[in-house]
């Protein structure tokens, strides 16, 4: 129970920011948890992070479900089917795939792309894309690809969202708002795959509540946070790890 609850504080503090959590998730799994698909658990462990987008956005999520902000419902409703249609077939791929030195390596090269997608999102400029069906489109495409390990869902969702108008304090909330839909349709899915990952309870309990803690704080601060070097840095490490596994094994 302890590892599931450490897994679940991951999950919470990393969701919201531009690394990865499916990636660390999924590594400290690996190690950790060894009678479940690491990928598969840390798709599973948004859930309780979900809870979390769900209550401290719940203003604008009954704006939305009450029809009065209908632009960000149909935004909302592409990236979401976009999404899925990219991110099934990669997650089919790299679930079969991603295990041990291969995973280390998979989340390396998913790191290296957000660090750099961060590190140069800001000279690529704002007010490049006005109509909000394109940016659907890219957005979601973004989104559906970061079911690999180590690809930042909220770093790609920031980065495609920046090429808008939007401001920064919308673009966080967008992109944050953006994973619940996702969220619950993989989630379904997962459980209809495999019911046992219900044994993991007590790390969607850890992550809502980190989730929600760590959110409150990270929405005042995430857009002056500089992400690269970590991630960078992460990367490498993963990269290392993952070139000794293959030799050794």
């Amino acid at each position: 129970m302890v590892n599931y609850i450490f897994l679940g504080i991951l999950q919470g503090i990393f969701e919201w920011i531009p690394i990865s959590s499916e990636g660390i998730v999924a590594l400290a799994s690996h190690f950790l948890i060894k009678e479940a698909n690491p990928i598969d658990l840390a798709l599973f462990l948004h859930l309780g992070t979900f809870s979390a987008v769900m209550i401290y956005f719940r203003k604008d999520w009954r704006k939305v479900l009450l029809l009065k902000n209908p632009s960000l419902l149909r935004f909302l409703i592409m990236a979401t089917v976009i999404s899925l249609a990219i991110g099934y077939p990669f997650y089919k791929l790299i679930s079969q795939a991603a295990t041990g030195a291969i995973l280390l390596l998979i989340v390396g090269l998913g790191l290296f792309l957000t660090a750099y997608a961060n590190k140069f999102r800001n000279f690529l400029g704002l007010g490049q894309i006005k109509n909000l069906t394109v940016l659907a489109g890219l957005v979601g495409f973004l989104q559906g690809l970061a079911v690999i390990p180590g690809l930042s869902r909220s770093g790609t969702t920031i980065f495609g969202l920046s090429l808008s108008r939007l401001s920064p304090s919308q673009i966080l909330k967008i992109s944050y708002m953006m994973s619940a839909p996702l969220v619950l349709a993989s989630s379904a899915y997962l459980f209809w795959k495999n019911p046992l990952l219900i044994a993991g309870w007590p790390s969607l309990i850890s992550s809502f509540l980190a989730g929600l803690i760590s959110l409150s704080f990270l929405m005042k601060l995430a857009e002056k946070m500089n992400f690269y070097r970590f991630a960078l840095i992460f990367a490498l490490l993963c990269f290392a790890g993952g070139i000794i596994g293959l030799i050794v094994y």
